[in-house]
């Protein structure tokens, strides 16, 4: 962004209930019936409805629980009291303080962006009802939406927000405003998600008068005033929009989706030129999302072009080993790697919006270096975000030597990283597997379930991953059904082996692709396969003795302990502005940040202690994957030296 335990019981028993246990954006495959424009581009796999994938005890879903003893715990009426303050429609003794406990940092009364928490909460709400079934989700969400109605009727014209319309004048005049369009994102985005992944048809009516307020306030101004008022950020309005249109055929809303159309952003993609420079990461990047829908809706084959473009850009040139990109929100000379190793790196709502770009390229290609991308960046950065002690979010993976992950309050912070947080720990489930006519891909290692209703196939997939090589799936089948099973093959990974029903299958297929099984499935069949996982070395760009190093997927760290780490860290501080911007890590000069090992042969610097991906080296580091770094020191990119 520019400038518990009753929950975890009901969420456990409504998994055994079920038996079978079934974002922001909408992805081709999904939401059969709810959309009048469907995908007209060719693709080459399909995504199941979240509602069709269960989570299985992982880290994942461990990571799941808090994220929803967090969200659950927040009071709705505390979410919606700058929405009705904002309308008129609150009255309390001294303002509500005997009343209504306010939220605090982003979403304080007198902050320009107040009211986001409640569209990404939305949103999660959504996903975590599609991912679990749990009546909670469903009931909260439904209370924010009979809120928000309230205020939307007090308000009149289809206007929503919880701040005056008076900031969305000030944006079109040109005058200082810290993003309105963003903020009303992440409402047009919730109530989209309400309505798809929780059945909310009270939703779809809200944010259908919401684009129409939009239509009727935009489509008179010049195209100077357009191309005034979107040089503030808009965040991804222009996605929010164009699905909109997907669910009910309205052509206004395509209008409003290109009227977002940033030209001075989009136009040198269109030439395939990397003009990113100095930009500001994750506002670039929602932009991009919205040209990939609207190919997936149009079948503009520059949109797709430029899409692709963009997200090879991306990864070969502005990506840390984590997956994650950015410094201090903005993009920087990848010519000077590895003099942007700070403290502000990886900023969260980044690579949340790479991980829905890539889905939707997935989609269209089937090309498993997406799928690839798509593992790490959620393993180092995505899983490793939330610490597992609080349920708190961190707003940048920091990757200066000796610094430490900075997590987010309870009550004062609600970043844009916290908001996207609620959703990234609610939709683990979603990019698991696909489907085509021919068969399912399996692209992610993580113990989960899915039903392929079309069918009449469920396979459960149970692995210990990465702690170990193997994954094991079980199929279960209505009747005998033929198909294939597209096993990934991932980059880092050689000689994968393959047991069908305990018998070894013949592998023709190399890292870097999918391994095809095509068969009469019965019920009761099984699948395992083996993925050799090694110690690599991935160096800077610009510095060959500078290096992180990795593990099959995983960037690996070294701890460096919390000498110096001064009081709240590693928690932001609330009393300081911007803490999270700002934050000095206090390194010790006398850190260590050096490595000695052989370039060629990088894994004999490391010996694997025990099953828990521990390691050592002689020089007495203890290295662990990044993502099991927290509430302490760590180095992830050496000085390497050479033996």
């Amino acid at each position: 962004m520019n400038k518990k335990v009753l929950v975890t019981v009901f969420l456990l028993g409504s998994w055994t209930v079920s038996g079978i246990v079934s974002a922001q954006s909408v992805y081709p495959g999904q939401h059969q019936g709810k959309l009048k424009k469907e995908t007209v581009a060719p693709l080459q796999a399909e995504s199941f409805d979240l509602k069709d994938v269960r989570l299985l005890p992982s880290r994942f879903r461990d990571n799941m629980l808090r994220d929803s003893a967090w969200m659950t715990s927040i009071d709705v009426n505390r979410l919606l009291h700058s929405f009705r303050t904002n309308a008129g429609v609150f009255a309390g003794r001294e303002g509500g303080y005997m009343t209504v406990k306010k939220l605090g940092g982003w979403e304080s009364l007198d902050c320009e962006l107040r009211g986001h928490t409640t569209g990404h909460m939305l949103s999660a709400l959504g996903l975590m009802y599609a991912s679990t079934g749990s009546e909670i989700f469903k009931l909260k969400g439904d209370s924010l939406v009979n809120g928000l109605e309230e205020v939307q009727n007090v308000l009149k014209s289809g206007y929503l927000s919880a701040w005056p319309e008076e900031l969305i004048n000030r944006n079109i005049q040109g005058k200082g405003v810290w993003a309105p369009w963003y903020t009303l994102h992440k409402l047009f985005s919730g109530l989209i998600d309400q309505y798809l992944y929780a059945d909310n048809k009270k939703a779809l009516t809200i944010v259908t008068r919401m684009g129409d307020w939009a239509y009727n306030k935009l489509k008179p101004l010049s195209e100077e005033t357009r191309k005034l008022m979107i040089r503030n950020e808009f965040g991804g309005i222009n996605e929010s929009f164009y699905n909109l249109y997907s669910i009910t055929g309205d052509e206004r809303y395509r209008w409003l989706a290109e009227y977002f159309y940033h030209n001075d952003v989009i136009d040198p993609l269109k030439e395939l030129r990397d003009d990113l420079g100095t930009k500001h990461t994750n506002t670039f990047i929602p932009k991009v999302i919205a040209e990939a829908r609207n190919y997936e809706l149009t079948r503009n084959e520059t949109s797709r072009k430029l899409s692709e473009f963009f997200w090879h850009t991306m990864i070969d040139h502005h990506t840390f080993a984590p997956g994650c990109s950015s410094d201090k929100e903005h993009y920087f000379d990848p010519k000077k790697f590895s003099q942007h190793l700070t403290g502000y790196t990886g900023e969260t709502c980044c690579t949340y919006n790479m991980l829905k770009l890539s889905r939707h390229l997935f989609c269209w290609t089937g090309d498993s270096s997406i799928a690839d991308y798509y593992e790490r960046a959620l393993y180092n950065h995505i899983l490793g975000q939330q610490d597992p002690e609080t349920g708190m979010v961190a707003y940048f993976l920091p990757l200066l030597s000796g610094s430490h992950k900075l997590y987010s309050t309870k009550e004062n912070s609600f970043w844009c990283c916290v908001g996207s947080g609620f959703e990234n720990h609610a939709k683990f489930g979603e990019a698991i597997y696909y489907h085509n006519n021919q068969g399912i891909y399996v692209n992610l290692f993580i113990s989960s379930q899915v039903t392929w209703k079309e069918r009449g196939l469920t396979i459960r997939q149970e692995t210990e991953f990465p702690k170990e090589e193997t994954t094991r799936f079980t199929l279960s089948a209505e009747n005998p059904v033929r198909t294939t099973v597209y096993l990934r093959y991932p980059s880092w990974s050689k000689d994968v082996k393959v047991l069908v029903n305990g018998k070894k299958i013949s592998l023709k297929q190399k890292s870097g692709s999918y391994i095809a099984i095509t068969r009469e499935w019965k019920d009761g069949d099984q699948i395992s396969a083996t993925y050799p996982m090694q110690i690599k070395m991935e160096t800077t760009p610009d510095n060959p003795n500078k290096a992180a190093l990795l593990y099959g997927p995983l960037v690996l760290a070294g701890e460096r302990g919390t000498e110096d780490m001064q009081a709240p860290a590693p928690f932001s501080n609330p009393a300081l502005y911007n803490d999270y911007y700002t934050y000095n890590f206090h390194v010790p000069a006398h850190l260590r940040t050096s490595l000695k090992l052989d370039k060629k042969h990088p894994e004999r610097a490391l010996q694997r202690v025990g099953r828990d991906l521990t390691f050592t080296t002689e020089q007495g580091d203890v290295i662990r994957p990044l993502y099991d770094l927290h509430h302490q020191r760590y180095v992830v990119y050496w000085d390497l030296q050479s033996e």
